[in-house]
């Protein structure tokens, strides 16, 4: 394997759940370092390198953050190179594209003023999103690139947002042949109301301004003299939408279950006018294809910085997102090093136009 492909191999095989990302950590600072990198880890955990070109009067006017994650879902596969694609959990969210950026900063062949700093965060995939909490307090980049699965060939402009419910309901234990309704049932109805509730909401709108719940965990129990359920609810959700009236509806039926709403983030939604878009753009033309602009039902990291840095702002990334927390993740070693030709491109070409 190449300098690229045993990087990105060497990523992949390094276990870093949420909240378990110091090797890995500690293995890409030394890495970067010998790429020619400024590296060290930040308070937060997260893996950072930096890499600048001064001007004539050793100042930067332009800074660009890749912004990546370092954690993974649990799933042990076995790391392997078949036919081409590099299979392990991580490969494609996000350790592919956090790869690409080290890759393609490492190589890129800087205008005079130009900073780049490459940051592998921490608690991506916990909803907590610590490390990229931590770097939004810290930078004020002239323009953010996060690492994720966008296809070499798309660049990904918005990401839903989400909010998490816990739903618990407790009562005296009873006969099945009784009179009452048991805790799974009343459960099941609460959640057949949420779906009835968003259902006009989302009549013929597109998908990224619908809301879309999801069961992520449901299970009944009891001590012998009281039954219990624990239900918990994802919504992925549109822009502008009204969070504090949505809680206050699904509250009003839910009864005598006990609601605890948490881990919101707000949908966000770049521009495509922009400098950096235009630079995707004409990198990937230039290779022959017509780029694929998406917005995505999932949320990231872009969610949070966003609104904090108010920069242009675009996901990119190799990978089929499709293939995200599953079993039979891989991806394509091609495209691999495709993605690290384009973003190589749109780094040394963004801030020739950088006003």
């Amino acid at each position: 394997m190449n300098t690229a492909e045993q990087l990105l191999y060497e990523m992949v095989a390094i276990p870093s759940l949420s909240g378990e990302e110091a090797a890995l950590a500690d293995f890409l600072v030394s890495q970067m370092a010998d790429l020619g990198f400024d590296s060290h880890i930040d308070a937060a955990g997260n893996a950072l390198g930096e890499r600048g070109r001064p001007d004539e009067n050793g100042r930067f006017h332009c800074e660009i953050i890749l912004l990546g994650h370092m954690d993974t879902v649990p799933g042990n596969i076995p790391v392997r190179v078949e036919n081409g694609r590099l299979y392990g959990r991580g490969a494609v969210d996000a350790k592919g594209p956090l790869a690409t950026f080290i890759m393609a900063a490492a190589q890129a062949d800087l205008s005079p003023g130009t900073r780049l700093v490459v940051i592998g965060v921490v608690e991506e995939e916990a909803a907590t999103s610590k490390g990229a909490r931590y770097a939004a307090g810290q930078y004020r980049p002239d323009y953010c690139i996060i690492g994720e699965p966008s296809g070499w060939d798309g660049v990904t402009l918005g990401y839903k947002g989400r909010l998490l419910l816990d739903y618990v309901l407790e009562q005296p234990m009873g006969h099945t042949a009784g009179p009452n309704v048991g805790v799974g049932e009343t459960a099941v109805a609460f959640w057949n109301a949420v779906r009835q509730y968003v259902a006009p909401f989302n009549q013929e709108r597109p998908l990224f301004e619908q809301i879309l719940p999801s069961i992520r965990h449901i299970q009944t129990g009891s001590d012998g003299l009281t039954n219990r359920v624990d239900l918990k609810l994802g919504f992925r959700l549109p822009p502008d939408f009204d969070r504090h009236g949505f809680e206050a509806a699904l509250t009003s039926f839910a009864g005598e279950a006990a609601l605890t709403f948490y881990a919101h983030e707000p949908a966000y939604q770049s521009s495509r006018r922009t400098l950096l878009v235009t630079s995707f753009n004409r990198a990937l033309r230039q290779a022959g294809v017509r780029p694929r602009y998406k917005l995505k039902t999932g949320t990231s990291d872009m969610n949070v910085v966003g609104p904090i840095w108010d920069c242009p702002i675009v996901a990119y990334g190799p990978g089929d997102s499709s293939l995200d927390h599953t079993p039979h993740e891989h991806i394509s070693l091609d495209e691999y090093h495709q993605a690290v030709t384009i973003l190589q491109t749109v780094l040394e070409t963004v801030v020739v136009t950088h006003p």
